[in-house]
């Protein structure tokens, strides 16, 4: 065995980074500060006590994570989404999922998964998470669920798909790469299927039914002010294009308008009343009730829904890149807009904005938006570009509420939005460019479009994943750089040697497992293959059997959201906390690691 040379630093670094995990845990103080007391301490230790066998644990190498390909490539993946986002550009195959979704909702969602699966295990498994966020996160609010029940099991499903091939994951490419520069061995694409198989399997059944109890059911409290339970009156114009065309209402409820009361339709010179029984037809102008959050969440799920709205008013989309947005506006006492219908008022014409609805306290409203005489105190819901928007701060008959103003899918970008998406995932899963290139290029190309605006953009960069990254790899850094991982290797190993084979290769699976949830699994698997070959050198294991042990812990990385970038990129959509992966994914980590040891005389010849 390699001598590890002690230094008092190791144990420092030791020190740190258990706090440092322990606070992460607990979460009584922000990951972003957290992370900054990481960096800090060990900014100071090396600084003032720098150990003589590593000189090079400076500020530039223990800040290195922060221009670290890995971290560039999920912010400017966070970029990509924000412009799917922003465009609705997702919205048609989801809405095609959705509808199997009512019908057979337990079948869609195996679906989903099991094409997420199958597509990790030939590609890599970070675009097929990037691609699958959105789907899933609108099939959560089709279904009225917390996003937290899929986005965990999305990406340990894509995790466990990894380890079945080759090139499911990039930590088994750097395995492979070790143990050829090392020896005549390779491992080729399939070697690990037939464990890795097994092991993903068993992985998924317990998915499944854990994640029942140990999933957190939580939403995204959103800054919604007492304007969210006010009820519009607003007008929707059925085209024959229209997704409500030839609907027809269930117990005079018109199910596709959810959270929505449809007051009265107007037909032709005819008004229907409810109870509606007659099928919605081309030409039929509805006059909805709804609260400004039903209204901005039907134009963000299904912006041709817009269409029928602009066509009530005429509205001319003329603004060319500006950002178009939701706000709303009152009525001011002594506004010459009182008593006026918005038609009368010219309102379209004097703002350039459309009225998406109108709200009144005193009394119910059933009749067309566009024939309500406006009065004082009236809450006009608009839309508009934001320069139109802006400039009604100095209207004389309105008073602007600026920070009720919120963007809306802008359905003008949403094919640019589409090509660039496809673009990076095809070149990335073909390795035709470095991820980080495909990655990085996209979202130039989002901002360059006019997919998104720069503010947007910086707006998609979340901090909590920042800061985590630029301290993960700090913390890798100072461990390996102090000998801390190798002494812990090596002590373990030395600890199991005479025990046989399977408690040998038992012990370095667990041991690898951990370090992966510790550090990044890429820095784990550089870090602990070597060692798998020295010890198979010294214990007549086969070395191949030792690198996969690696290979296999090495991507059981469950427990920390800082073990793989998958986990970081679920973080916010899922609205996790760190001890959420260390409920669900710990007991994940100790099944695999049992079922591979039981696999073990199986699958090979020991």
């Amino acid at each position: 065995m390699t001598v590890i040379e002690i230094g008092w630093q190791m144990w420092a670094t030791f020190a740190i980074i258990a706090v440092g995990v322990v606070l992460y845990a607990f979460e009584k103080h922000s990951i972003e500060l957290v992370s900054i007391g990481i960096l800090s301490a060990l900014l100071l230790l090396f600084q003032l006590f720098m150990p003589e066998s590593a000189s090079n644990l400076d500020a530039r190498a223990l800040l290195s994570g922060f221009a670290d390909p890995a971290l560039i490539t999920i912010m400017a993946l966070l970029v990509i989404g924000q412009g799917i986002f922003q465009t609705g550009a997702l919205e048609g195959p989801t809405r095609k999922l959705n509808a199997r979704l009512e019908i057979q909702p337990k079948r869609t969602l195996f679906l989903v998964f099991f094409v997420a699966f199958v597509t990790s295990m030939f590609m890599n498994n970070t675009p097929v998470v990037v691609m699958f966020i959105p789907i899933l996160s609108a099939m959560a609010m089709q279904l009225r669920t917390s996003a937290s029940r899929y986005m965990m099991p999305l990406s340990f499903i894509c995790i466990l798909a990894g380890m079945t091939t080759l090139v499911g994951s990039s930590t088994n490419i750097l395995v492979a790469g070790v143990l050829e520069r090392t020896t005549d061995l390779e491992i080729s694409f399939f070697d690990p299927a037939k464990p890795g198989l097994i092991l993903a399997i068993i992985g998924a059944l317990y998915i499944i039914f854990a994640s029942k109890w140990l999933l957190p059911r939580r939403t995204l409290v959103l800054n919604e002010r007492k304007h969210s339970g006010r009820q519009y009156i607003a007008a929707i114009r059925i085209g024959a294009n229209h997704p409500l065309n030839g609907k027809t209402p269930v117990a005079g409820l018109f199910k596709d308008l959810p959270m929505m009361t449809v007051r009265m339709i107007q037909r032709g010179k005819k008004k229907l009343l409810p109870p509606f029984e007659a099928p919605l037809q081309d030409g039929d102008i509805l006059a909805v009730s709804a609260t400004r959050r039903a209204l901005t969440g039907l134009l963000s799920s299904h912006p041709e829904y817009l269409e029928g709205m602009l066509q009530t008013t005429g509205f001319i989309q003329d603004e060319g890149p500006s950002r178009i947005v939701i706000s709303e506006a009152i009525i001011a006492p002594g506004s010459r807009m009182i008593g006026k219908t918005i038609e009368q008022a010219g309102f379209r014409e004097q703002t350039g904005c459309l009225v998406l609805g109108i709200q009144r306290k005193s009394h119910m409203v059933r009749e067309r938006m566009l024939r309500i005489h406006l009065q004082a105190g009236d809450v006009l819901l608009l839309f508009g570009y934001v320069p139109k928007i802006a400039a009604m701060r100095d209207h004389h008959d309105l008073l602007l509420l600026d920070w009720a103003t919120q963007d809306l899918p802008d359905i003008r970008r949403a094919w640019h939005a589409r090509i660039i998406f496809a673009s990076v995932i095809f070149l990335a899963s073909l390795s035709l460019l470095p991820i980080v290139h495909a990655a990085f290029i996209g979202a130039s190309l989002m901002i360059a479009t006019g997919c998104l605006n720069i503010r947007q953009a910086v707006r998609a960069l979340d901090t909590k994943i920042f800061m985590l990254i630029g301290a993960a790899f700090a913390m890798g850094i100072a461990l390996e750089g102090t000998g801390g991982a190798g002494f812990i290797a090596h002590q373990v190993v030395a600890m199991l040697q005479g025990y046989g084979p399977q408690v040998l290769i038992a012990g370095l699976f667990l041991l690898v497992a951990v370090m992966t949830n510790l550090l990044s699994n890429s820095a784990t698997a550089i870090l602990f293959a070597p060692i798998a070959i020295n010890v198979a050198s010294q214990t007549g294991i086969d070395p191949k059997i030792l690198v996969l042990t690696v290979l296999f812990a090495a991507n059981c990385s469950f427990a920390t959201p800082i073990a793989y970038q998958t986990n970081l990129l679920v973080l916010g959509p899922g609205h996790y906390r760190f001890a959420d992966f260390v409920r669900f994914g710990a007991p994940l980590i100790l099944l695999i690691w049992v079922s591979y040891i039981l696999l073990l005389p199986f699958v090979f010849v020991l």
